[in-house]
C-alpha cells in the first residue's frame, strides 16, 4: 500500500485510502499490518469528522450534503476491519466491531435510512419464529442484491458516458463551460452513495447477527474452560461485569458525537481549508472577517500607503455597505448578549423574590401612605387660597364697568 502518514492527509484522501484498504480487504485479505493502518486511518476520519461538526442528531439525509454523505460509512468500514484483526482475545475484538456497528445503525436510524422491517427488528431484539427470522433474511437479501445492481448499473452508466465524452471531444472541441455540463452528475453521485449506505446497513445487520453468536460460543468456552480450571467463579463474575462497564462507558463516549455534536469550528473559511487538506484540526484559528476591498488588482494587491493610493481604491465601490463582521461572529455576539441578558433578569428575580425586598415592603404600613396624601391635599389648598388672597372675586373686570 506504500508509505503514508495519517496526520499529513485531508479528510478525502484519508477516507479514499481506508476504503481502498477495505475493498482490497473483502475481496482477497491483506496482511494484518495494513489491516490496522485502515483502522488508524478510519479512526482519524471519525475524530475528524466529530470535529468539524459535519452531521448533527437533528438532520435528515436530506440536510446531508453529497460531498459529506459518504462518511455514514466511517463506523460501518471500521466495524469490518477491526473484525479481521487477528488478536489473542478475540471476545475483545468482537465487543469493539459490535460497538461500531451499532453505532453505524443508530446513526442510520437518526437520519431515516433504515428500513421499517429491520427497524422493528432491531429494536425488539430479533424475530421470535425460524419462519420470522427466515423471512427478514429473505428480504434483507433481496435488498442487498438490489443494492449491488444498481450501484453496478450507476458505474456502467459513469463508463458509458465517459467513453461517449472521450469520443465528442476527440471529434469535436468542447467549447467553454460545456465541460461543467457533462461532469454534472450530482445526483448520480448522491444516489450512488445513498445505495451504499444501503448495502452497508443490509450487510451491517448480517454480521450483527454473526458476531453476536460468536460472541455467545467464545463466552460459553470461557465459562466452561474456568470452571474445569478450578478457578474462583466470583473473580471471573467481577471481572465481566468490569469488562462490561467498561465497554459501555466506551460505546458511550462513541455515541455521543453523533447523540449529541461536539463543538464545530465557527470559522467556515478554516472548515473548508481542514476539509481539503490546506489545515490542520488541531491548528489554531481566528475566524476574522477580512473586509472586501473593490478596485483594480494594482490597488487591492498592494498595500495602500498614499491618499492618494486609497482614494483610487474608494473609487470602485459597491452600492451597499459591506459587512463589517462575518456571520458566526454575529452569531457568537447575539449568543453572548442573550447570555448576559438572561444572567441580569435571573440576578433582578432573585432580588424579587429575596427577604431584603420582602423585609423592605413590610416596614410600609398602609397609614404613611394616608398621610403623605393628607400633606399632598392640605397643600394643594394652602395654594389656592393665597391665590384666591392675591386675586379678589372680580378684580379682572373693572374694563367691563360704565365707570371703569
Amino acid at each position: 500500500m506504500g508509505e503514508w502518514k495519517v496526520e499529513e492527509m485531508s479528510l478525502p484522501a484519508l477516507f479514499e485510502q481506508a476504503r481502498r484498504i477495505h475493498l482490497v480487504a473483502s475481496e482477497s485479505g491483506v496482511d494484518q499490518e495494513t489491516l490496522r493502518k485502515g483502522c488508524e486511518a478510519l479512526q482519524q476520519c471519525e475524530e475528524m469528522i466529530s470535529k468539524l461538526g459535519l452531521f448533527s442528531a437533528n438532520e435528515t439525509k436530506d440536510d446531508i450534503s453529497t460531498s459529506n454523505l459518504k462518511y455514514l460509512t466511517v463506523p460501518f468500514y471500521l466495524a469490518e476491519l477491526t473484525e479481521k484483526i487477528a488478536q489473542d482475545d478475540r471476545i475483545q475484538i468482537i465487543k469493539i466491531s459490535l460497538a461500531k456497528l451499532k453505532e453505524f445503525i443508530s446513526f442510520c436510524e437518526a437520519m431515516e435510512l433504515v428500513p421499517e422491517e429491520e427497524l422493528e427488528t432491531y429494536t425488539q431484539g430479533g424475530p421470535n419464529s425460524f419462519a420470522d427470522q427466515r423471512a427478514k433474511k429473505i428480504a434483507r437479501f433481496k435488498r442487498q442484491r438490489a443494492a449491488e445492481s444498481k450501484l453496478l448499473e450507476i458505474k456502467e452508466r459513469k463508463e458509458r458516458r465517459g467513453r461517449s465524452t472521450k469520443a465528442s471531444a476527440l471529434s469535436t472541441p468542447v467549447e467553454a463551460g460545456e465541460e461543467d455540463e457533462l461532469d454534472d452528475d450530482g445526483e448520480e453521485e448522491r444516489e450512488a452513495w445513498v445505495t451504499t449506505i444501503s448495502l452497508c446497513l443490509c450487510k451491517a445487520f448480517d454480521l450483527l447477527e454473526m458476531l453476536k453468536k460468536e460472541e455467545e460460543m467464545l463466552l460459553a468456552i470461557k465459562e466452561k474452560q474456568l470452571q474445569e480450571g478450578g478457578k474462583e467463579l466470583s473473580q471471573v463474575i467481577l471481572d465481566e461485569r468490569t469488562m462490561r462497564a467498561e465497554a459501555w462507558h466506551r460505546d458511550s463516549a462513541a455515541r455521543v458525537h453523533y447523540t449529541k455534536p461536539a463543538q464545530p469550528i465557527t470559522c467556515a473559511t478554516f472548515a473548508q481549508d481542514v476539509l481539503e487538506g490546506r489545515a490542520k484540526v488541531s491548528q489554531p484559528h481566528e475566524h476574522k472577517h477580512q473586509p472586501m476591498i473593490f478596485g483594480p488588482k494594482s490597488l487591492v494587491g498592494g498595500s495602500l500607503t498614499g491618499e492618494r493610493e486609497r482614494m483610487a481604491a474608494q473609487v470602485f465601490q459597491p452600492g451597499y455597505r459591506l459587512p463589517t463582521m462575518s456571520i458566526e461572529e454575529a452569531g457568537l455576539r447575539e449568543m453572548e448578549m442573550m447570555n448576559k441578558w438572561q444572567e441580569r433578569n435571573a440576578k433582578l428575580l432573585e432580588e424579587a423574590n429575596s427577604s431584603w425586598h420582602k423585609d423592605n415592603q413590610k416596614l410600609r404600613p398602609a397609614e404613611e401612605d394616608e398621610d403623605e396624601d393628607d400633606d399632598a391635599a392640605q397643600e394643594k389648598a394652602r395654594a389656592w387660597d393665597d391665590w384666591k388672597d392675591d386675586n379678589p372675586r372680580g378684580a379682572g373686570n373693572k374694563k367691563l364697568t360704565p365707570c371703569g
